[in-house]
């Protein structure tokens, strides 16, 4: 540990869009800002080879150059980014105390959670090393890449039938893979899906699992590899002995493969806190229409992008979030300087 403890204005959680443009704002004001990056630095988008449908980008840019260009804006206005891992934020003090899994401490007078959430993905072969080049989690991201390609779901919850049913837009045939034969997903969209079944323009693959993608970064996706059980689960059943012979393999021809299983909010560090989250795990802010939007229910601790939106997730709406969380904060310090100057 250290033997001094710094101290900071803001501290960031994370370094993707909406930590960066929290960092682009609080640096213009003026804030002696920290931003950490945390598990996954820069987020999802560095998994998006081409971001086609951020603002003021006509011909597109890589998700990896967008956020090292609000890196270098950020660091510009007087923001600092470093490399460390939150361990805990003891909220229970003023100023906050923040401490580091290497066992460095800061303090600050007010903190900005923008951590993001980790899309779960199956671990499967192949998967890893084709992750953006044609394995996504974002379908409203990378669909249009893929026009008139075989396209494949794997989910059966609403965001798996929802993708599904924008895919259609560009895919030849959506194909959608879930483990067992009843889906989770609303009414609605079982609705919905089951209309596109009738279209043509959606295929339903139940009790089936991917457990292998084939292809390459230069020539993307191939094919996968599938494993269908009618009793639902086949991989499970293929590890037991019993019922291995039961479960059906085969290779199926597609282009693209999106992951919708869900998404894994990081906000194990805001446990012990006052920051109230659901029962997914998401911070809750306050919303509404006026000011401090994206205040917590720890006085002096903000929520922004992935880490609280769980419906849209796009760049552009964390970036905006991220703008209110920057200035939710400067307001509260500039009300903290106004206290401690008339105490």
């Amino acid at each position: 540990m250290t033997d001094s403890i710094e101290h900071r204005d803001l501290i960031i959680a994370g370094t993707g869009i909406a930590g960066l443009t929290a960092a682009i704002y609080a640096g213009r004001a003026n804030n002696d800002t920290l931003v950490l990056e945390g598990t996954e630095p820069g987020g999802q988008l560095t998994l998006t080879t081409d971001v086609a449908n951020y603002p003021g980008f006509p011909d597109g840019i890589s998700g990896p150059d967008l956020l090292q260009q609000m890196k270098e804006q950020a660091t510009q206005f007087g923001a600092e980014i470093d490399h460390g891992i939150i361990a805990t934020v003891d909220d229970s003090t003023r100023p906050f105390r923040v401490e580091l899994q290497n066992g460095d401490d800061y303090t600050t007078d007010s903190f900005i959670a923008a951590s993001g959430a980790s899309a779960r993905t199956l671990e499967i072969p192949g998967e890893s090393g084709l992750m953006g080049y044609g394995v996504s989690t974002c379908a409203t991201c990378d669909g249009a890449f893929f026009r008139g390609e075989d396209m494949l779901i794997v989910g059966g919850g609403d965001a798996a039938m929802e993708e599904a049913n924008f895919l259609t837009k560009f895919a030849d045939t959506v194909y959608i893979a879930h483990r067992r034969e009843e889906f989770r997903a609303e009414d609605y969209w079982i609705d919905r899906i089951n209309e596109k079944v009738e279209e043509g323009d959606i295929e339903i693959m139940k009790n089936t699992e991917v457990i292998e993608i084939d292809g390459s970064p230069e020539e993307g996706v191939d094919h996968v590899t599938l494993v269908r059980h009618p009793e639902g689960y086949p991989k499970q059943k293929l590890e037991n002995p019993a019922e291995a012979d039961e479960v059906e393999e085969f290779d199926f021809d597609v282009g693209a493969v999106f992951l919708a299983i869900g998404h894994t909010p990081n906000t194990d560090y805001l446990k012990e806190t006052d920051v109230e989250l659901d029962q997914d795990g998401y911070i809750k802010t306050a919303g509404g229409r006026g000011a401090g939007q994206t205040e917590t229910d720890a006085l002096g601790i903000f929520g922004a992008g992935d880490v609280v939106d769980y419906y849209y997730q796009q760049a552009v709406t964390a970036a905006g979030m991220g703008s209110k969380a920057a200035i939710d904060a400067d307001e509260y310090l500039e009300e903290l300087d106004r206290t401690t100057e008339g105490s």
